[in-house]
This record gives C-alpha cells, structure tokens and sequence, in this order.
C-alpha cells in the first residue's frame, strides 16, 4: 500500500467519525424520547416501579445504539460502493479501516456523555450513583468510562466483520455483551467487581476484534520486537 493511499484512507477515517458520533447523539435522543414518554405515562414515582424503568430504559438504549450502528455500516457500505462507481481507479477506504474509525467515534461520543454525566451528579442534590453513595464511585466512573470507550472501538470492529461476512451471530454476540456491561451496575452493588466483570469483556472483545481485523500471533510478536518490514517501511515513508 502506498503512502497516498494510506493517507487517503485515514482522511476518509477523520471524515467516518463525525458521522458516527452524530448517529450515536441520534440514538440516544430516540432512547431518550421513549424512555421520558414511557415514565410520563406511568407517573407512579415508587422505587420499584423507577427501577424497572431504568432498567427498560437501558435496554432500549443499547438496542437503538446497535440499530444505529447497523444503519451506520449499510450508509458506509452504500457509500463505498458509489465511489467505485464513480471512480473505479480510485481505492475504497477500508471497512476495517472505517469500522475503527466509526466505533472510535461512538465511544469517544459515549465516554463524554457519561463524564458529563458524572460531573452533573456531583453537583447534587441526592445521593450519588445508583446504589447509595460510595467513596469509589467516581474512580469507579472514571474507569468505566475508558472502559466503554475502548469497547465501543472494539464492538465496532467485531460488528462490521460479522456484517461483512454475513456472521450474524456475531452482532447477536455484540449486542449481549454491551447489554451486560450496560446492566452490571443495575445488577450488582459492588462496584469492584462490576469494573473487573467489564475489564474481562473489554479484553476478550480486544482479542476477537485484533484477529478479526488480520493481527495473528506471529504479526503481534514482530510488532513487539520491532522487526515488522512494512510498519517500519511505512514509517520510513512518513518521515
């Protein structure tokens, strides 16, 4: 691959995120919108009843999180495709290039709004966090955030891969793991060991999502012992 080329592809990665930082503010407006319209319908303000509702509002969240991104791929996809159209000379960016590039977007978009929302409950009034309120909850908030950052990078990697091979299982596989950490803090109390359950399904979405984008044991360690021929062949170049 050439050096314009490359450059090529990551302009087309810087114009991908925006778009997919859109798409995910999007998604969460239409959760939003269902969950403030399901609570105005109830009115009942009992803590039992205001559970359930947070956790359906979770649900729906992910689901049209994952609707968006799956939306978000057929756009690109369509969009690649008219290129070659136009221009049949002309590369395609990537998938895999524009699957990090849009899953960089969606968590970095994410990350900021759970900080945001974070620095909004230390304001007051009430307690903080979910299940009373913990010393820990803001280190607790603050690895969580990279947490969910890194993963949405990883989810979309993984998403895209299974879209483009037609393995369906593997966005089944996305949405359930985005689900459970989404649910961990409504499952369980102990912040600890919530943050160490999401460090595992960030590092075993880490792995599949290296793999699936071309890495393999052998590549990894050349890269860790600087003996890659064309990253340092690209570097070269670069400088």
């Amino acid at each position: 691959m050439t050096l314009c080329a490359v450059e090529s592809q990551l302009a087309s990665g810087e114009t991908a995120r925006p778009g997919q930082a859109f798409f995910w503010l999007v998604s969460l407006l239409f959760s939003s919108l269902i969950w403030f319209t399901t609570a105005t319908l109830i009115g009942n303000k009992d803590e039992p009843r205001e559970k359930y509702l947070l956790i359906f509002g979770v649900l729906i969240s992910v689901l049209i999180q994952e609707m968006f991104r799956f939306a978000y791929y057929k756009l690109l996809k369509k969009a690649s495709e008219g290129l070659k159209t136009i221009n049949p000379y002309e590369k395609a960016p990537s998938m895999r290039l524009l699957a990090y590039v849009s899953g960089l977007g969606f968590g970095i978009m994410s990350g900021v709004f759970s900080f945001v929302n974070t620095l909004s409950d230390s304001l007051g009034p009430g307690t903080v966090g979910i299940h009373g309120d913990p010393p820990q909850f803001f280190l607790y908030s603050a690895f969580m955030t990279l947490v969910i950052t890194l993963l949405h990078v990883f989810w979309g990697i993984v998403f895209f891969d299974g879209c483009e091979k037609k393995k369906w299982y593997t966005l089944l596989v996305v949405l359930l793991s985005h689900l459970l950490v989404s649910a961990l803090t409504l499952i369980s109390p102990h912040y600890g060991l919530n943050l160490v359950l999401a460090y595992i399904i960030m590092v075993l979405m880490g792995v599949w999502a290296f793999f699936v984008s071309g890495g393999s044991c052998r590549s990894l360690k050349l890269c860790l012992l600087c003996q890659d021929k064309d990253f340092l062949l690209f570097n070269q170049r670069a400088r």
